[in-house]
């Protein structure tokens, strides 16, 4: 008994590898384009400086959030201070130095463990939602260490709220 013949399938790319072509070319073509990397006639900062600038401020920022968690609730600091280094290399690799542990004065921790912890996954979240927009602006390297770091961000959200709910 003869095999039916196999269905016709048509040549060419299909429809959704095509859509994903361009949406992929059109996302590196997003980060590798170098428009807006140089001084404007006034002098003010790149806007990758700026970018690098507000990223490192961001990490610092949100450092200073583990802090004031871990000084409040110290039983936490199996759990949150390995996010916590994550953080200061965050801020390192874009070029800021960080201290020891030094709480914010106007950081609010909330009363509860569960409650801070949730606070401190929204504080990760909305920063990696900041940085993802932020990578389209910049070129390559940046762009890359903007994604990572964003992605990393996203994962300590996770991370924090894993058995909290």
């Amino acid at each position: 008994m003869p095999y039916p013949p196999p269905p016709h399938v048509p040549s060419g790319p299909r429809r959704r590898s095509l859509l994903a072509s361009v949406a992929g070319g059109a996302l590196l073509a997003g980060c590798s384009d170098g428009t807006g990397t140089e001084e404007n006639t006034a002098g003010s900062p790149s806007v990758v400086e700026r970018t690098r600038v507000r990223a490192a401020r961001d990490s610092r920022g949100i450092v200073e959030r583990y802090d004031a968690v871990l000084a409040a609730y110290p039983a936490l600091a199996e759990r949150v201070g390995p996010l916590r280094a994550e953080a200061v290399r965050h801020a390192e690799a874009f070029g800021e130095t960080v201290a020891k542990s030094s709480p914010a004065p106007s950081v609010t921790v909330p009363a509860t463990e569960k409650d801070a912890l949730a606070q401190l996954a929204a504080a990760e979240r909305a920063l990696a939602d900041r940085r993802a927009k932020a990578l389209l602006d910049v070129p390559g390297e940046l762009a890359r260490l903007l994604a990572s770091v964003a992605a990393a961000g996203a994962a300590h959200a996770y991370l924090l709220m894993e058995g909290v709910r």
